[in-house]
């Protein structure tokens, strides 16, 4: 009995030991590596074979006691078809979510958002991700009559159609619609550095990297974008 008192004493010593090296781990983690995280983990959600990493009574736990290290941000629609920890087949801790309706940047809170993650957090990637059959975009597009705050959203994509619309003078419906999200994606991205100081920094030390894609909510898959 006293060998497996002392098993046991030294087995959770060991996970005592490991618990922290894992989370500095995590924390160091390269964008690039993030990045794969992100395309391997919706891989997975695309054929439904998940593996829900970090989602146990330990992770919880852990991220409670160490505090949250996340590998990546995402900056992405509120839309509920777009639930981002399970597109990315992630669990509690692993994913910083930012989440506004057209997955825009104006907003100080969302610049604020990014800022704290990428600066306190040392979160090294931002993924900026629009999504099909958006209906921010498609009220953009459509010039739909909205009222409330939700003008000013509209009025932000609107802005973007105009010059999807300039550029591709083909292009109407579904693939106008498309090819909107896309350029609101990229237009967030650039948004976002032209409007904080210290986001810029960090991207010109090789301290984050930011990213673009559009989620297909039919399929589940992602559109990596440039």
């Amino acid at each position: 009995m006293r060998k497996i008192i002392t098993f046991v004493v030294m087995v959770f010593s060991v996970v005592a030991l490991l618990i922290p090296i894992m989370a500095q781990e995590q924390s160091a983690i390269k964008a690039d590596d993030a990045l794969s995280l992100l395309k391997e983990g919706n891989a997975r959600f695309v054929e439904m074979k998940l593996q829900h990493p970090n989602q146990s009574i330990a992770a919880r736990e852990n991220t409670a006691t160490d505090g949250q290290k996340p590998f990546a941000i995402v900056l992405a629609c509120s839309d509920s078809r777009v639930p981002v920890e399970l597109i990315f087949d992630r669990g509690i801790g692993d994913i910083f979510v930012i989440r506004v309706a057209g997955n825009i940047a104006v907003d100080s809170s969302v610049i604020g958002s990014v800022e704290y993650a990428a600066e306190h957090l040392h979160v090294p990637l931002l993924l900026v991700m629009g999504h099909t059959q958006c209906g921010a975009v498609e009220a953009a597009v459509t010039g739909a009559q909205v009222e409330g705050d939700i003008r000013d959203i509209q009025e932000k994509i609107e802005s973007v159609a105009s010059k999807v619309r300039k550029g591709h003078p083909g292009l109407r419906g579904a693939a106008l619609s498309n090819e909107v999200v896309k350029s609101n994606a990229l237009q967030s991205k650039k948004d976002i550095l032209s409007k904080s100081e210290e986001i810029r920094r960090l991207v010109s030390e090789g301290k984050l990297k930011i990213a673009a894609a559009v989620y297909d909510i039919k399929s589940g898959s992602l559109e990596w974008i440039e």
